[in-house]
Order: structure tokens, then C-alpha cells, then sequence
């Protein structure tokens, strides 16, 4: 069975960076399209990133543009997301998802998500 592994997530100041890898097991990400998704605490979880398998075309929610970036590494077995210029906003947990943007989440599979904590 494939498998997602999240891991990067800490704590980090304003204005920090830092960064979240994926490691997938049981295959690899192929033509698949992946993504990142977060879940604040009492809100509705909120796609970020995501990567096509097929074009490499990437895709960012507005609340991240221009300060997360995704990637994937050449073996297809992990990818990652550099969150720079992190704010209180960015505080959640985040998930790696083998699934396109706004899929119905009870449908995703995603990994166990890693925590990402902004503070001062």
C-alpha cells in the first residue's frame, strides 16, 4: 500500500523559513498530481500547493504565493514544501496529499501531517 510520510514540521519565529518534506512508500509519485494541505485549529483544511506528476506545473493558494514553494526530488520519492516568510497565519497542521486541490478530504490520501507552529 502506498504511503505518505510527512516530517519538517517545528517551531519557528516570524518571518522564519522552514522546510516540510514528503516521503512516499510502496511507490512512487509517477504522473500523479501531489499536494500540500494545512488545518488550523476550528477551521476547514485549506489546500496550499500542489505539483502536476505529468507537466511539473504548480499551483499556490493565494495565502502563500510568492513565499511557499513546492518541489519534488528527481527519484520521484519525496517532495517538499520551503515555507519562507512563515506568519501566525501559517500555524497548522500539514498535510502531503496524493490528490488534486479541493478533492473531498475524507478522500485524500494523506500522510499523519507534521505540525508547523509560528510564534515569537
Amino acid at each position: 500500500d502506498v504511503q505518505l510520510v510527512e516530517s519538517g514540521g517545528g517551531l519557528v519565529q516570524p518571518g522564519g523559513s522552514l522546510r516540510l518534506s514528503c516521503t512516499i512508500s510502496g511507490g512512487v509519485f509517477g504522473d500523479n498530481y501531489m499536494s500540500w494541505a494545512r488545518q488550523a485549529p476550528g477551521k476547514e483544511p485549506e489546500w496550499v500547493a500542489g505539483i502536476s506528476g505529468i507537466t511539473d506545473m504548480k499551483w499556490y493558494a493565494d495565502s502563500v504565493k510568492d513565499r511557499f514553494a513546492i518541489s519534488k526530488n528527481m527519484a520521484q520519492t519525496t517532495q517538499f514544501l520551503q515555507m519562507n516568510n512563515v506568519n501566525l497565519e501559517d500555524t497548522a497542521q500539514y498535510y502531503c496529499a496524493k490528490a488534486v486541490p479541493e478533492t473531498i478530504w475524507n478522500n485524500v490520501l494523506k500522510g499523519q501531517e507534521t505540525h508547523v507552529i509560528v510564534s515569537s
